[in-house]
């Protein structure tokens, strides 16, 4: 197996800066749910929509009462967009000025690309390039950015579990655009069904990677994973299949306005947790926000890291 080339950077691996987009017409995507596992269509008692609005608002409500500055754009009204909430598939935001346009599986999500948001955020951002990966959809071959990937920023290495939605071809290019070295492999959940994004199984933070080394069936690309993350210096906090299936692996690190570090995860992935978990994370972090997401993780078959984009541009 290829030995990664490690290098660091000085970019901070969180920031305070998030992007989320109120859903206005969530609901089960029948597109998406051929290849997500963690996606149900269950009937609901009141109208999903309106529930995931509320679980999104209160939310965002815990992120700035913790000094996290969200910024939320609107869904739009002209536009059926059931899994619009989970905006960090579609695009990424890099210190170095460049935004990253991604490739997307399911027709009805290619539609939440939006250029006005990034129109909107270059009032206050630096906005030097947009690289736009979405020409490889006409080849069948796709990339569901920071769902696909899971960014160590600090050490440019990009983590992606190869599935039907995380094609070899985009993950090169966007290696090539960005400098990012790539550690790829294949998981699975407890019976063999591929995991359809990489944030489900694992997430980057200072100093630690939580991850469910258990879907890695492959005893070298276990092996080899493992070891990137030791190289880097990442404590590992191993979760487990029942833990994976609460997305206890789909959490996102971030910083306040204070500059401390947060561990954001739904009420789910938190309850998950053992005590040991939950101890290490408050090690390296200074809080653990959590939030109920039943709704959007029962339907949409995401959870909190899914909803929030990181906004890492420099500012002007």
């Amino acid at each position: 197996m290829r030995k990664v080339q490690i290098s660091t950077t000085v970019q901070p691996q969180a920031t305070s800066k998030q992007l989320m987009i109120r859903p206005l017409s969530f609901g089960y995507n029948a597109e998406t749910g051929q290849t997500n596992v963690f996606q149900h269509d269950v009937l609901m008692k009141r109208d999903p929509a309106v529930a995931a609005r509320e679980e999104f608002d209160a939310m965002v409500a815990n992120l700035a009462a913790a000094g996290v500055e969200v910024t939320v754009f609107e869904d739009r009204e002209d536009v059926a967009s059931p899994d619009a909430v989970f905006s960090n598939n579609w695009v990424s935001f890099h210190q170095s000025g460049k935004v990253v346009l991604y490739p997307m599986l399911a027709e009805n999500r290619r539609r939440e690309r939006r250029l006005d948001i990034i129109e909107s955020l270059r009032d206050k951002f630096q906005v030097e390039e947009i690289i736009d990966l979405s020409h490889f959809e006409k080849e069948g071959k796709f990339l569901e950015g920071t769902g696909s990937m899971v960014f160590d920023r600090r050490f440019k290495i990009a983590y992606a579990a190869l599935s039907p939605r995380t094609h070899l071809e985009p993950l090169q290019a966007f290696s090539e655009a960005m400098g990012y070295e790539i550690v790829q492999f294949s998981a699975s959940d407890e019976k063999g069904y591929p995991l359809y994004h990489t944030n489900v199984m694992m997430c980057i933070g200072d100093g630690f990677a939580v991850v469910c080394l258990n879907a890695l069936k492959n005893e070298d690309e276990r092996y080899n994973l493992r070891k990137v993350l030791e190289e880097t210096d990442k404590q590992i906090i191993e979760i487990f299949p029942e833990q994976l299936a609460a997305f206890a692996g789909n959490m996102l690190m971030v910083r306040n306005n204070q500059n401390q570090k947060m561990m954001v995860m739904s009420t789910a992935a938190f309850h998950s947790l053992s005590t040991q978990q939950k101890t290490i994370l408050e090690e390296f972090t200074a809080r653990l926000i959590y939030a109920d997401l039943s709704v959007i993780e029962a339907l949409g078959g995401g959870s909190a890291r899914c909803m929030m984009t990181e906004i890492h541009l420099p500012e002007k």
